[in-house]
């Protein structure tokens, strides 16, 4: 039988992924764009110096997003992802590429990330005209993984509207833990 690398989980807080399998390797990387970026970095550039270094590898962001939209709901699967609180503009015109979109596997979904947490719902409608989804760690995630050649699925479960109601994010991610860790041990075997 050939040897089958486990996926490594990423996500933001272990809460989150407190129903994913415990004997999967796994990453919490903090929250924000800076610790995800920090603690992806650290653990791909350890596996890398391992037997078999990243071969095989394909890491798994698990984690809850807010919805952008209204009708968004349940789990998704983004296809994109975009730094939203970058100026690309101002970097593209200084003659740089921002990279602040990337493109992994997945469905149509749009994934915005950035530091900021959204409650607000000016934030929420500008961000909606370009993605469905907000989180803040999705795209360092996925920059990690593009630096290192990984493939990266993001798996983002909704739990609240990027309104108001994110302010209740500790009670509403209990219910997403629970979708999400149902995915994983279902999908393990196309990871």
């Amino acid at each position: 039988m050939p040897y089958r690398r486990l996926p490594l989980i990423v996500a933001a807080t272990e809460i989150e992924i407190a129903h994913v399998p415990r004997s999967l390797p796994r990453v919490i990387t903090g929250l924000g764009k800076t610790a995800a970026a920090v603690a992806t970095t650290v653990a791909l550039t350890r596996m890398a110096a391992e037997p078999g270094g990243l071969e095989g590898l394909v890491v798994l962001n698990v984690g809850t997003a807010g919805a952008l939209r209204d009708e968004i709901v349940g789990l998704h699967q983004p296809g994109a992802v975009f730094n939203h609180d970058l100026n690309g503009d101002a970097i593209r015109a200084l003659g740089f590429d921002p990279r602040e979109e990337l493109t992994v596997e997945g469905d149509d979904t749009v994934l915005a990330s950035g530091d900021l947490f959204v409650t607000d719902p000016a934030v929420r409608a500008r961000l909606a005209e370009r993605a469905h989804l907000v989180d803040m760690e999705g795209y360092a995630v996925a920059l990690s993984c593009d630096q290192f050649g990984v493939p990266l699925r993001l798996v983002k479960h909704v739990s609240d509207n990027a309104d108001g109601t994110a302010h209740d994010w500790p009670t509403a991610v209990a219910a997403s833990a629970v979708v999400l860790g149902q995915w994983v041990e279902q999908h393990l075997d196309e990871a």
